[in-house]
């Protein structure tokens, strides 16, 4: 039970981060139908960003993460207007091979200029909730509180840090699921999304929505980077890794779907961390089980588990 508990929590956790950072990519595959594979270095900025501000500038945390993410939000609009408007009506190839080349620039421009080693956050820039929970050794009665961790039955302990990301980014998917249902950039994304050019001709500045749509998308992503940022480690490579789990999740949930992102996120992080933890030998491969589920996904339903299919005509 205590197993069962604490994976749980794990699972909720992963699966947030994932969720906010698939949103991104079908968000921006939703309007332009391109990849952005570049999002996963966004994602990871943000955890630099966030990371510099409360080190090297002394800012406080709950300052640092506004600020990283309209950092990031500018970095999303830049390159929509420099790499990407360029190629709006290229072949779909063209946007493709500049998305990689700028996610390998963007890689490497943070090698340049953090450099390559590994960097946690430092625990004294944390407020005190947000530190690495340790469980007491002494048994403790339940929903009793430590320091930094809350004591479940069953003797798991939910950090107060894990409870603050799933909260945050429950909150961030309520208010971008009520942002694009109910405002009026909302409705210009949805229309956009349905027919870019019938859009155009309605009066809508498509090129307008798209920035708005790469500032908002990169904005959730740089959440996501801090919560990783604040339980593993920053380094260049980590918007690779979990940029392509929360790609899978946006395969699961239906590419181009806002609600299918942010559920296709919660159940790659279930898979990840059940069939880790539950799996024989599941742990030597984790990386691979987001590979996996994808595959299987575009096997048994290509659209996704909310997608629309559509039929080609010739």
């Amino acid at each position: 039970m205590e197993l069962f508990s604490q994976q749980l929590i794990n699972a909720l956790v992963l699966g947030g981060i994932y969720a906010l950072i698939a949103v991104g990519y079908t968000m921006v595959y939703g309007i332009i139908e391109l990849i952005n594979f570049a999002h996963g270095e966004i994602f990871m900025f943000g955890a630099y960003f966030a990371f510099t501000l409360v080190t090297g500038f002394n800012l406080p945390f709950w300052a640092a993460v506004p600020i990283s993410m309209l950092l990031c939000a500018g970095i999303g609009m830049l390159m929509d207007l420099v790499a990407y408007r360029p190629l709006r009506n290229a072949a779909r190839l063209s946007a493709l091979i500049t998305a990689i080349g700028v996610s390998i620039g963007l890689q490497n421009l943070a090698r340049i200029i953090w450099g390559a080693r590994q960097r946690p956050f430092p625990p004294e820039s944390l407020p005190t909730f947000l530190r690495q929970g340790i469980p007491p050794s002494e048994p403790l009665p339940a929903f009793s509180f430590t320091e930094t961790a809350i004591a479940l039955p069953g003797g798991a302990f939910l950090p107060y840090r894990d409870l603050c990301i799933i909260l945050l980014a429950l909150i961030l998917m309520i208010a971008l699921n009520r942002l694009v249902s109910l405002t009026k950039i909302g409705k210009a994304m949805r229309a956009c999304a349905q027919n870019r050019v019938a859009a155009n001709l309605m009066g809508i500045n498509t090129n307008r929505v798209i920035v708005i749509t790469f500032a908002i998308g990169s904005a959730l992503g740089a959440v996501a980077g801090v919560m990783v940022g604040m339980k593993e480690i920053i380094e260049p490579t980590m918007g690779y890794y979990k940029g392509v789990a929360a790609f899978a999740a946006a395969v699961l949930g239906g590419i181009g779907n806002i609600t299918g992102a942010m559920l296709g996120g919660l159940l790659i992080g279930f898979a990840e961390v059940f069939g880790a933890g539950y799996i024989p030998g599941g742990s030597g491969y984790r990386v691979a089980i987001p590979y996996i589920v994808m595959i299987v996904v575009i096997i048994i339903r290509p659209s996704g588990l909310f997608g629309k299919s559509t039929a080609t005509r010739a």
